[in-house]
Formats: structure tokens, sequence, C-alpha cells
């Protein structure tokens, strides 16, 4: 099963911001038994979105999650994006103003704001692509999307972290069912990793599995992950690597 993900922001293209959400719903994504074949990034801008949107569905991942431009200001910009990449109208959510409504009073209430009455850029967080299943967000104003398309399953969520991670747990990782990826760490006992590289190529060819290698510098040492979808895959992987004459050690 593979997975694309997308995250926008100007912030995160000039480095003002590091983009921790990306890496967040990869190892996510990846414990319920997805490939993240591509992380992408773009900025606020509507053009861009739309292709870049394009683009990922005609590669045909299975999930694509999207982070980021959702909120009251001019430049956030997504979720008309997104339905201008689907060809979608860009509709009111009536569900979707209500939630935003009753968010500001309680705010207002709470003495957080000035103003709790609803204006043209809180209203303009309720529209949605048109046929999209509107994602509550329990820590923000912003509704996020959930939309099929294609056999794609896209969901378009807050660019704030702490949204994007209640968003993620509550309404996304459900519908994903219970796949399951597995990472194991060994120590190969190798000084040079340029000796190991045909090994790993050639179990790369024979079994269901992905490595990545992570030099210690030139020394004893050389730390491998292998991922798979089963232990008995990953054990095979390694036994056929120990054939070869590598040596393991368990975890770094």
């Amino acid at each position: 099963m593979f997975a694309e993900i997308l995250t926008i922001g100007d912030e995160l293209l000039t480095g003002n911001t590091v983009d921790s959400n990306s890496a967040f719903i990869a190892q996510k994504l990846t414990e319920r038994g997805y490939w993240v074949r591509r992380k992408t990034t773009v900025g606020d801008d509507v053009e861009e979105i739309k292709a870049v949107v394009r683009e990922i569905l005609a590669r045909k991942p299975e999930v694509l999650v999207i982070s980021g431009g959702l909120g009251p200001t001019h430049d956030d910009v997504t979720m008309l994006a997104v339905a201008k990449a689907l060809g979608k109208d860009f509709v009111l959510c009536e569900e979707c103003l209500e939630r935003i409504k009753a968010f500001y009073r309680e705010l207002y209430e709470k003495g957080l704001i000035d103003d709790p009455e609803l204006n043209e850029a809180r209203k303009k967080m309720a529209y949605l692509p048109e046929g999209a299943e509107p994602l509550e967000n329990t820590e923000g104003a912003a509704p996020g999307a959930y939309i099929e398309h294609e056999g794609v399953k896209i969901f378009v969520l807050p660019g704030m972290p702490r949204e994007m991670k209640a968003m993620l747990e509550r309404e996304v990782l459900p519908r994903l069912g219970e796949g399951k990826f597995i990472q194991r760490k060994l120590l190969a006992e190798i000084t040079d990793e340029s000796k190991l590289a045909p090994v790993l190529i050639e179990a790369l060819k024979r079994f269901r599995v992905r490595i990545h290698s992570s030099p210690k510098g030139f020394g004893k040492y050389i730390g491998i992950i292998i991922f798979g979808e089963s232990e008995g895959e990953i054990e095979r992987a390694k036994a056929f690597m120990e054939s070869r004459g590598i040596k393991f050690e368990e975890g770094w």
C-alpha cells in the first residue's frame, strides 16, 4: 500500500518553520502498513497546490494526506485549491459553519477574544470541496476534509501541529484499517558500507522489504533498518544476508 504526503506553507519553503508535520504523518502511516513513497512541499498558492495535487493523484497512491493552509487568512487557500484540482465546486458546509460559530463563542466566553460574531474570514473556513466529508477539529476552528477520488483517499488537515495530530489520530487513522508495518534495527559487523552495498541490493531484489543503511563512520559497525510487512519476510532477508557473510547484532 502506497501513500503520499503534501505539506503546504510559504513558511516551510523559507525555512522559518521546520516541517515536523510530514515526519509525524509518515511515522503514523508507516505504522499502519503504508509505504510513504513521496513527501512534497509547496507554498500558499492555489495554482501550485492544484498542480501538485493532480501530479500526486496521477501516481495513484492509496492515500494522500495534505496538511496546512486551512484558516481565515488570505493565504489559507488549500481547500479551494483541492476543490479546483478535483474539478469540484467549492460549497458551504452548514455543519462546519455551526461548529465554527460555537468555537468562537466558546473563546469569547473564556475571555480569549473580544468578538464572537461570525465574519467573512471565519465563514471562509466552512467551505469544502463538494462531496467532501468534514473532519472535526477538536483543537481549532478550521475543519478538515475527507474525499475519495478515483480510488485515492484524500485527507486535508490543518497545519498547526496540535490540530493536525489530534485530527490524524481521531479522524484519519480509523479510516485506514489495521494494517501493520514492521521495522527491525540491526548493527552489521562490517567496516565499510561499500562492502555491504551489493548484499543489500541482492536482498532487496529477493525479498519484499526496504532497507536503510546508516553508516556510523569507518569502524566496526553499520546500522541498518529492515522494513517489511511481516516478521517472517524480515527474518528471511536477514538470514539471506547472513548467508553472504554479514554478521548482525540486534539494535543500534
